[in-house]
């Protein structure tokens, strides 16, 4: 039905970025496993630019597919490519952030919901206080 089209943005799309802008970035990055956090970092930098969060189906953007959609928003950033930069860093201290025990996201920046706490990787805690077993 639409060319290519993922729920967010894949990181199979990265090197198709480094023609545009941040080009040693992308070239460096296109090189890593998609499980690296600089591969984490880009693609959810490239999401919020995309606005993939908001994309669904019936969609334009989904009709273009994600590589040219991801291509389109990188390419229309109107910021240097210094702060695009800056925008993958800050992304990147967030994976950090997520991937060292969830701690609290960077400079108050919370997800869709408005909570700092990372919903998806368990965090080991302290045990819940044990309730009284008998009511005597």
């Amino acid at each position: 039905m639409y060319p290519e089209s993922e729920i967010l943005f894949p990181p199979r799309c990265i090197p198709l970025l480094g023609e545009l802008r941040w080009k040693a970035l992308v070239r460096r990055v296109a090189r890593l496993p998609e499980d690296h956090p600089d591969t984490l970092a880009l693609s959810l930098t490239v999401i919020r630019l995309a606005g993939c969060l908001t994309c669904d189906m019936d969609s334009y953007r989904a009709s273009l597919g994600c590589a040219a959609c991801s291509q389109r928003a990188v390419a229309g950033f109107r910021g240097t490519d210094e702060q695009l930069i800056h925008r993958f860093e800050e992304a990147r201290a967030e994976v950090e952030a997520y991937l060292n025990q969830g701690t609290p996201l960077p400079s108050g920046r919370r997800s869709a919901k408005g909570s700092a706490k990372p919903s998806g990787r368990q965090v080991a805690s302290k045990p819940a206080p044990k309730a009284a077993k008998r009511a005597s």
